[in-house]
């Protein structure tokens, strides 16, 4: 069950919106650990292989698992993060939240569907990123899909 974060109505008006730099920050911090952590689950792969890279043609079944691990960790990362206090590391230290619409944590589903979302919103050279700085509400492509928004927290 969705953990609420404040009363809603209150929080629209209490929060603004984060803008588009302060989330490019914190996608930034969070691509840093993200790349650590992927570099780490690598490494666990290189004694199966030898030190040598995993490849499709020499090895399919490893490079699936391979690529199965990297997908669940940075599913992981961002859904935990943003069900359980609406930031992740990136996000705490740029001092933004994600929300639903009526100022609630994600659920799992929610979460889900914004990662894949986000995903789209970069496909476009990032265009769905950038709508932030034209949407009357700070929201991007995927905040509005979701029913999501993210808001500057106070200092």
């Amino acid at each position: 069950m969705p953990q609420e974060i404040s009363e809603p109505g209150k929080r629209e008006s209490m929060l603004p919106p984060a803008g588009l730099l302060r989330r490019l920050g914190a996608m930034f911090y969070d691509g840093l650990l993200l790349i650590a952590l992927l570099a780490v689950a690598t490494a666990l792969f290189l004694p199966v292989t030898g030190g040598e890279a995993i490849s499709s043609s020499s090895r399919p079944a490893l490079a699936f698992v391979y690529r199965l691990v990297l997908l669940a960790i940075i599913v992981l990362f961002f859904s935990y993060a943003w069900t359980r206090t609406g930031q992740t590391l990136g996000m705490t230290t740029w001092k933004i939240r994600v929300e639903s619409e009526d100022g609630r944590l994600l659920n799992g589903r929610t979460a889900l569907l914004r990662l894949a979302a986000a995903c789209l919103s970069l496909l476009p050279v990032g265009l769905g990123f950038f709508w932030i700085a034209i949407d009357p509400h700070g929201r991007a492509w995927h905040d509005r899909l979701t029913r999501t928004r993210v808001v500057r927290l106070p200092r």
